[in-house]
């Protein structure tokens, strides 16, 4: 049973990646057909441009559009991870001190239940 229960792990973990993956592909496929049409409305603007340098001032500002685009994702990215750590460096602490307050207060408890019961003890003898 624990067996099959990885595997399912395994496969759901599989999944999720082709997913982001794909997810990537058509995110990059978009960002690269937005700037391509960003670039042709820029070009149009410019009527006086021939038609070769219509082209390369488009190709440029394709490569420079998703040159700022994958560094902005690489911040968001970067970012994300600074944020997860310090997520789980605080979600610790916090563990930690409600563990020491069950500890506490089990221990409370139990010296409460010590202290009836020698007192039970004492007066039924």
């Amino acid at each position: 049973m624990a067996r099959a229960s990885r595997s399912r792990r395994a496969l759901a973990r599989d999944a999720s990646a082709v997913t982001a993956e794909a997810e990537g592909i058509v995110m990059a496929r978009s960002h690269l057909a937005e700037a391509r049409l960003e670039a042709e409305a820029l070009c149009g603007d410019m009527p006086w441009l021939t038609t070769a340098q219509a082209e390369d001032v488009a190709r440029h500002y394709v490569d420079r559009r998703i040159d700022l685009t994958r560094r902005m994702l690489q911040t968001t990215v970067r970012r994300a991870d600074e944020l997860r750590g310090e997520y789980e460096a605080r979600y610790a602490e916090l563990r930690g001190a409600l563990l020491r307050r069950h500890v506490a207060c089990a221990s409370g408890l139990l010296a409460c239940a010590t202290g009836i019961n020698a007192a039970l003890w004492v007066l039924t003898r």
